[in-house]
């Protein structure tokens, strides 16, 4: 196993594709394990950078980034509001970043409508932000556990602004650094066959 792969390298070898893809795609995985290391905020801004570029309906762009590196004055507070699962091996992170989607697109004549695709929309830029991560050799975990009902009033996020997920930036820490029960599962999952989730003419299932 690769901690810190280049573009051409594969994390592993038993992760294959049934096609032919660039290896970025297999390279992109979701570890606990983080070294506790710091970022640059460079490095940070480039991976958002290349968020900011994912498509999106009408080209809104509902997606919105609130980060904390390690050690910065708002690090413990973005670390508070995840869940205590997640807290607890996600405080060893480089940064954290919290996603959010705007639920409500502005008309012409300055009025509102609800936003269809904003949840989507934001995970095209969080896919986005991944492969990015990957391509400058850190690695990235999305969390859905995180305490929405807390998020708007700590990060002063207005309310028509839904929370998404955190995400996990970092480079590779020990695995003997997570719970025993967390261990076992600190390896690239596979995907189903293509043929399983991709149909010709009409769905099969």
């Amino acid at each position: 196993m690769t901690l810190h792969p280049s573009k051409d390298q594969l994390v592993v070898d038993h992760r294959t594709q049934d096609h032919p893809i660039e290896p970025l795609f297999l390279n992109r995985w979701s570890p606990r394990a983080f070294d506790g290391s710091e970022m640059p905020e460079t490095d940070l801004k480039t991976i958002l950078e290349a968020a900011r570029w994912a498509p999106s309906a009408f080209n809104i762009q509902p997606w919105r980034f609130v980060y904390a590196l390690r050690g910065d004055a708002n690090w413990q507070t973005l670390v508070n509001l995840l869940n205590p699962f997640n807290r607890d091996w996600a405080q060893n992170a480089s940064a954290l970043v919290y996603l959010l989607s705007d639920t409500l697109v502005e008309n012409s004549d300055g009025s509102t409508r609800a936003s269809g695709t904003h949840a989507f929309d934001a995970g095209a830029a969080w896919s986005y932000a991944a492969l990015q991560a990957t391509a400058l050799g850190y690695y990235s975990h999305g969390m859905a556990g995180i305490l929405k009902d807390d998020i708007h009033q700590a990060l002063n996020v207005p309310a028509r602004f839904q929370p998404e997920i955190a995400i996990a930036i970092g480079r590779r820490g020990d695995v003997t650094t997570l719970p025993e029960g967390l261990q076992g599962r600190e390896a690239p999952s596979p995907r189903k066959p293509l043929d399983e989730i991709a149909f010709s003419g009409s769905f099969k299932g």
